[in-house]
């Protein structure tokens, strides 16, 4: 099954970019079958990693970054594939 593992951040007015590199710089052990991050106005930074794994597995994820860095919680969501598509 595949299993997609989505991470989302707003950074602080004016840190997007360090909040991107931040992302970026995250290491998962192990390592997701495909990873890809994405930058959005108003400093937000989304990263998605693809597992093949059920949907209950236990996979590593990015953490939250340091404190005054994002302006809010992080968003996490987990997504499977539907079959057929």
């Amino acid at each position: 099954m595949t299993l997609a593992l989505m991470w989302e951040a707003r950074a602080v007015d004016g840190r997007g970019p360090e909040l991107l590199d931040w992302a970026r710089s995250q290491t998962l052990d192990p390592a997701p079958l495909r990873r890809e991050t994405f930058r959005a106005p108003d400093d937000r930074v989304l990263v998605i990693t693809w597992w093949d794994a059920p949907y209950e597995a236990e996979l590593p994820e990015l953490p939250d970054p340091a404190e005054g860095l994002a302006r809010r919680a992080v968003h996490r969501w987990r997504f499977e594939a539907v079959a057929g598509e």
